[in-house]
């Protein structure tokens, strides 16, 4: 055989192996990509066996009054719920009404809470008590006074019982408070009966300031405080602590423990929020960050007088000033002109209450709060 006829053949066989490699680089490659996709797949389908356990509510968008969009903002209407009996959509007072505003191009998260007593206007054009409307109408009456009340697009809610914070404080080992002697004697007291609708023993803390490491009934407890300086508007800014810890310490969670949590609270949530939307959120968990919390309105008083009403009720001072701050805290929109409807309101809050803009303010505003910049109020 000549020399040529060699290399000849030799050039085949090596030709021969490299398309045996990239054949067989082809096959790994393929593999892999099958078995990322067979991961995904896994995923997906097991946060939709466990989404399957949330009680999901179709709501009626044409009946929430949504304003106008808000642009890059996903808005969500949160309900504390006075639930002794597991009741979620329904017929039960809404103790605690907050709203998360998420920026989505930043992940920045904003909470305000909504002060349950404050005077606002109601599906029926009367004037009733924030809370009253979870109690008449659901989740749906509820989120249609948050837009029609302060220009929002609020489409979706998510809505808990005592119950679902007392197990995700404890499946996350307790959070640790800074407490006065007074707020350790009070959420005792609160504990105590907590732990009664939940079915729990109530092992009390010590009632001495400091920080203290408190169980799922003692913040939720401690969350309910209202007798202290600051009566209710205090007691909201305590629920904004105690959620700015437990997402603080969700985000530390191990997957062990997260699964635990998954399984014991989602029965217990109520929600329009579709899997398509959880997985969303799921997918920038990490990235959301809360930059600033408050109470709302912002300028307020407390009357016991108005018209046609009985008990005390929290009174906006200034109502359109209010939902102007609300949305240049939440948006950026420094010039934000009122809707008509937020004018009238303004007007009929006047005329039930004689609360006018010139009425002094009670103080509403503690150091609990975090801000834009990061850091606590002082």
């Amino acid at each position: 055989m000549s020399k040529k006829k060699r290399m000849s053949k030799r050039a085949e066989r090596e030709e021969r192996k490299k398309r045996r490699r990239r054949k067989r680089r082809k096959r790994i490659a393929v593999l892999f990509v099958e078995v990322v996709i067979l991961a995904a797949l896994c995923v997906v389908a097991y946060g939709i066996f466990k989404l399957d356990k949330l009680d999901m509510n179709v709501l009626n968008l044409d009946n929430l009054e949504a304003y106008r969009d808000t642009g890059p903002y996903t808005n969500i209407a949160l309900f504390g719920l006075d639930s002794r009996n597991g009741e979620l959509e329904g017929g039960v007072q809404s103790d605690c009404i907050m709203i998360a505003s998420i920026n989505n191009e930043t992940h920045d998260v904003r909470i305000v809470s909504v002060y349950r007593d404050t005077l606002l206007q109601q599906a029926d054009g009367t004037y009733e008590k924030a809370n009253s409307a979870y109690n008449i109408g659901g989740p749906e009456d509820a989120i249609s006074l948050l837009n029609r009340n302060f220009d929002l697009d609020i489409q979706n809610y998510v809505s808990v019982n005592f119950s679902a914070l007392v197990d995700v404080i404890d499946a996350l080992g307790g959070i640790e408070m800074d407490m006065t002697a007074e707020e350790a004697f009070y959420s005792n007291g609160y504990a105590f009966e907590t732990a009664q609708v939940v079915g729990q023993e109530m092992i009390p803390i010590e009632e001495k300031a400091g920080t203290q490491l408190l169980d799922g009934v003692h913040a939720v407890g401690y969350a309910r405080i209202r007798y202290t300086e600051g009566n209710d508007f205090k007691r909201t800014e305590r629920q904004r602590v105690v959620l700015q810890k437990v997402a603080e310490k969700a985000k530390k969670a191990n997957v062990l423990t997260l699964n635990e949590i998954v399984n014991k609270v989602f029965p217990q949530i109520s929600t329009n929020l579709t899997i398509k939307d959880m997985l969303g959120f799921a997918a920038h968990i990490m990235d959301y960050n809360i930059v600033d919390t408050s109470g709302f309105p912002y300028a307020v008083t407390t009357d016991d007088s108005v018209r046609n009403h009985e008990g005390s009720y929290v009174i906006p001072i200034d109502f359109v000033g209010n939902v102007t701050q609300l949305h240049e805290n939440l948006f950026g929109e420094t010039s934000y002109q009122p809707s008509e409807k937020v004018q009238q309101i303004h007007d009929d809050i006047i005329y039930l209450s004689g609360v006018t803009e010139d009425t002094n303010a009670m103080e509403s505003a503690f150091e609990g709060d975090i801000h834009d910049e990061g850091t606590q109020s002082e």
